[in-house]
């Protein structure tokens, strides 16, 4: 009957109204804490109060940045080593000042980067098998800010770029081929808080404490957008991938905690806004561009909450959030090819509570009943292989071959024009890195970019950076005089040579 005909009509209308998370198949997703015997117990976590995670992790090491009297020091454990570790533990204890962010290369896994409170930026090579002694001798020291580094990023496809950013609002390039930086990024006018790549590495988004939100041709150093937030403060910034969209989190002008969804290409005015809670600490967002899932994490917060990105309406879509009582100071996130995937992990944290000295693995898991390889669930994914050199990045390519790498044992390889190293997680298979991480030998005396002395004198802000130049002039004017007086003693010796020359004339 006809009015059979509407009822049936009106039910296909509201089932296609339904919530779009009811179709995905993330919506299940749950948090799984480690058992406290798989956990990393008795860690000294830094107190230190700034905002950056102090951890990391790759599928060899996890390193913590730790509390220490006189500089800075962060240990490094293998991954396996997990219990209560001992309290002599070694650590890598070579810089001067607080270590503020460190983050292992993520195509050399046994290659660190750290940044700290003495200017200065570190990268480390950390034995097979762990640490036996503390480190203080780093393979690479770069120097080139003028005032503490707060932030560090590994180019994410190429072998030898790190990205370093300090409280002097200079970005700089390090190319680790020569131990040089090769470009500056100088448009910011405050500190950087935060930076992103896209997923081939053309482009860097960056926040600001100038409430800016940048997006920036990182070779010329060129801005190609910027989003004046006054409504939504921005302090961190993440890529969604290849979506060609950015979110940000930040705060409103209620002082609401709120995610905001940019269009890459138009920064005008954000393509949503969503406010969070009314709390106060930091929202770190990480982004699984495998699955499209965002996952939301605050600075004392206990919970992790986690969203699902859609290119269409409503974009940002809540799933559900993992719960805990222990707040979190911070989280190192394993990469993809460390995750297990028999146990349909998607994804893990490792979480940083310091009142226990504890660090907790969390893993976000899809039930699935089949014990069958699930591949919707894993699409090919970034790889440990660099699509290019320095050189080539430096020179002007943007992606370089794309090796789809088959994780079997007899895998074949298919070469595509574009994008980076992709690799399956099929069979768990690791292939081994045929790479080796060589620091050029040099002799350091200025470093100039840009024309532009980075080295020269600027006048300290702080009473720290001020007794830090006082030492580090006092250390130069030793070495100089203790070099003038051996120069002395050598002229007077050939004096004394030519005097005797000339009277046996």
């Amino acid at each position: 009957s006809e009015n059979g005909g509407n009822k049936l009509r009106n039910q296909t209308v509201n089932m296609s109204w339904r919530p779009t998370y009811r179709s995905s198949k993330f919506r299940n997703v749950y948090g799984k804490v480690a058992n406290r015997e798989h956990c990393f117990d008795g860690i000294p976590i830094t107190k230190n109060v700034h905002d950056n995670h102090f951890c990391a992790v790759n599928s060899k090491f996890l390193a913590v940045v730790t509390e220490s009297a006189g500089g800075g020091s962060f240990i490094v454990v293998p991954i396996s080593q997990y219990g209560r570790l001992d309290s002599h533990q070694p650590k890598v204890c070579g810089h001067q000042g607080n270590v503020l962010d460190i983050k292992w290369n993520p195509f050399f896994e046994n290659i660190i980067a750290s940044c700290s409170e003495d200017t200065s930026v570190r990268v480390w090579e950390i034995p097979e098998c762990g640490l036996r002694r503390n480190m203080t001798e780093a393979v690479m020291e770069l120097y080139g800010h003028s005032r503490r580094v707060g932030l560090i990023e590994w180019h994410p496809t190429t072998s030898g770029i790190l990205f370093s950013a300090g409280y002097d609002y200079k970005i700089l390039i390090w190319n680790l081929e020569v131990g040089e930086p090769v470009k500056m990024i100088d448009c910011h006018t405050d500190v950087i808080l935060s930076m992103s790549f896209n997923t081939d590495g053309s482009l860097l988004a960056t926040s600001c404490k100038d409430k800016k939100l940048r997006v920036i041709e990182p070779r010329s150093g060129r801005v190609l957008q910027q989003a004046s937030c006054k409504n939504h403060r921005v302090n961190r910034v993440v890529f969604l991938g290849n979506m060609k969209r950015l979110l940000t989190t930040g705060v409103s002008r209620w002082n609401t905690r709120q995610i905001a969804l940019w269009d890459q290409e138009d920064l005008a005015m954000p393509i949503v806004e969503e406010d969070i809670d009314g709390l106060s600490g930091l929202l770190f967002p990480f982004y699984d561009a495998d699955t499209h899932m965002l996952y939301l994490a605050g600075k004392g917060d206990g919970n992790i909450r986690y969203f699902e990105i859609t290119t269409e309406k409503p974009y940002v879509q809540y799933l559900t959030e993992f719960r805990s009582p222990a707040p979190q100071k911070g989280l190192g996130v394993m990469p993809k090819h460390g995750l297990d995937v028999a146990a349909c992990e998607v994804f893990r944290f490792y979480k940083l509570v310091t009142l226990k000295g504890l660090i907790e693995p969390i893993s976000m898991i899809v039930p699935r009943r089949s014990d069958t390889y699930q591949e919707d669930i894993y699409p090919m994914t970034a790889g440990i292989e660099p699509a290019l050199s320095a050189g080539e990045w430096l020179s002007g390519i943007n992606r370089g071959k794309q090796k789809y790498l088959l994780k079997s044992l007899h895998s074949t390889m298919i070469v595509l024009p574009t994008d980076p190293v992709l690799m399956s997680l099929k069979e768990g298979y690791h292939k081994p890195n045929q790479l080796v991480f060589k620091a050029p030998v040099k002799e350091k005396k200025s470093v100039v970019v840009n024309g532009i002395d980075l080295l020269e004198n600027v006048p300290p802000r702080t009473e720290n950076e001020l007794l830090r130049m006082f030492f580090r002039q006092q250390d130069e004017l030793r070495r100089l005089k203790d070099e003038l007086t051996s120069k002395d003693v050598r002229i007077r010796q050939l004096e004394l040579d030519i005097s005797v020359i000339l009277g046996q004339h």
